[in-house]
């Protein structure tokens, strides 16, 4: 604190009215205490004079317009009040609406030894900036737990599945990642694997078929099956997928070993089934007509059957998709590029109940049909989830856009209005500081058409 040098020579001549005015410009709140009774008070703050405490704080002894856990504070605040070095506090008063208000005061001794004047600053906009961090920090945790689990799932299935796999970067066929049943094909360890080309993993004969099959996948995202002759593992049954990663692609490489030149080891057990019967993600897969031959046990939870009998043959568009036209529109991205990722669709159960999901999904190739498989995850607990309808206004663009398919486009066009015009008060709201006299002028209604429409959006249950 950095005092006035000469207090006496410049504010001697101020009489009690101007230093009234002066205090209660300086402060959002002022008191006069006399032993620790308000005897009067002064509201700078216009959001505080609506709480009324200035009509009902005069002649209450302070500690008494407190909170319980605010009460030794003011106790500390009134015993020591020191001029020389202030001391702030934060206390809680009751409000009207429920939800404390959070202010923050210091005293200075008058000209009596029981008169005090307290000065008070009004915390709640740092108290709702201290909100929306504590909020964006939590966020980031849960996206960051979810990022984590989902990389976890993968190296977890990625080892596990009991068929050769490589990533490989397409600049020099480098393989970039080899689960340990590609070593196993080659016979060597997964780390010897992982810098080395693919190339020098087949034979010479072989490399040019390699070659117009990686061409194939980057041009259409996946090629079709290939015979190549691996160095040391005998044939083996190539097939290649492109996908994209951090802004780069990348190449999948599944391998089968030929039975007859590479014998399985006896008695080695696969446990790939037991794995993803145990996801907690449904898995579902089906056939070039859509009708489902295979599903773990979540997939069956989420559509309430009992068993996987009653789930084999029936058309995935009894359980999958908003109307037969959704589905479809999966089914042909799923065909032209290969694979789809985090599709927002919904999934019925047996009772027609629907669920939101997200679908990623995979078309494999096979020598007499192909196949299809889908990851099927709920989404109806997240945070950025689209409300239902009348359950109130989107939050956000991508909510607006997820209505589509689920209302008509009527209904759509009216939540866009209010989403609209609810976007514009808060930026007014914010510009202004949550002055509302200022926001009302800035948006040309008028305070009761600006008071209207808070009521409406709410905005009045936030603050």
């Amino acid at each position: 604190m950095v005092p006035f040098r000469n207090p006496k020579r410049f504010l001697a001549e101020l009489d009690a009215a101007t230093t009234a005015r002066i205090i209660a410009s300086a402060a959002d709140v002022a008191l006069i205490l006399d032993k620790g009774v308000i005897k009067d008070v002064a509201i700078g703050n216009e959001e505080l004079s609506k709480e009324g405490y200035d009509r009902s704080w005069r002649g209450k002894p302070w500690i008494d317009t407190v909170t319980v856990e605010s009460r030794s504070k003011i106790e500390d605040l009134l015993q020591d009040p020191s001029p020389k070095k202030p001391r702030w506090r934060h206390v809680n008063h009751p409000a009207v609406d429920g939800l404390d208000v959070p202010v923050q005061y210091t005293t200075v001794r008058a000209d009596g030894p029981d008169r005090i004047v307290a000065l008070g600053r009004d915390l709640r906009s740092v108290s709702r900036l201290q909100q929306r961090l504590v909020e964006a920090h939590q966020s980031l945790e849960r996206d960051y737990s979810r990022l984590r689990a989902a990389e976890a799932r993968y190296e977890l299935l990625f080892q596990s599945v009991a068929q050769p796999i490589l990533i490989v970067d397409p600049a020099g066929l480098r393989i970039e990642e080899a689960n340990p049943a590609a070593a196993e094909l080659w016979g060597v360890s997964a780390d010897s694997l992982v810098g080395s080309s693919l190339e020098e993993n087949v034979s010479r004969k072989s490399q040019r078929s390699l070659a117009s099959a990686v061409a194939e996948a980057a041009s259409v995202g996946q090629s079709s099956p290939i015979r190549i002759d691996a160095r040391g593992a005998g044939e083996c049954v190539l097939a290649v997928s492109a996908f994209r990663q951090d802004d780069a692609t990348l190449l999948i490489v599944r391998l089968e070993p030929d039975s007859t030149s590479r014998p399985s080891a006896p008695g080695a057990p696969d446990r790939t089934l037991e794995i993803l019967e145990g996801l907690p993600d449904g898995l579902v897969v089906a056939g070039s007509d859509l009708r489902i031959l295979a599903a773990n046990r979540a997939f069956i939870d989420m559509t309430n059957l009992v068993g996987k009998g009653q789930l084999v043959g029936v058309h995935l568009a009894d359980h999958l998709g908003r109307s037969p036209t959704d589905l479809n529109v999966l089914i042909s991205n799923l065909k032209n590029h290969g694979a789809v990722h985090n599709y927002q669709t919904v999934l019925r159960d047996r009772f027609g109940s629907e669920e939101d999901v997200e679908v990623s999904a995979v078309a494999v190739p096979d020598q007499k049909e192909a196949r299809f498989g889908f990851s099927v995850r709920s989404v109806a607990r997240r945070l950025r989830s689209a409300p239902p309808l009348g359950a109130g206004l989107p939050s956000s663009v991508d909510q607006l856009t997820g209505l589509v398919g689920r209302v008509p486009l009527r209904e759509i066009v009216r939540e866009s209005a209010d989403f609209i015009e609810k976007l514009c008060i808060e930026a007014a709201l914010e510009i202004t500081d949550d002055n509302r006299a200022s926001a009302a002028e800035m948006l040309g209604l008028s305070r009761q058409g600006l008071y209207s429409k808070l009521k409406r959006f709410g905005f009045d249950d936030e603050r």
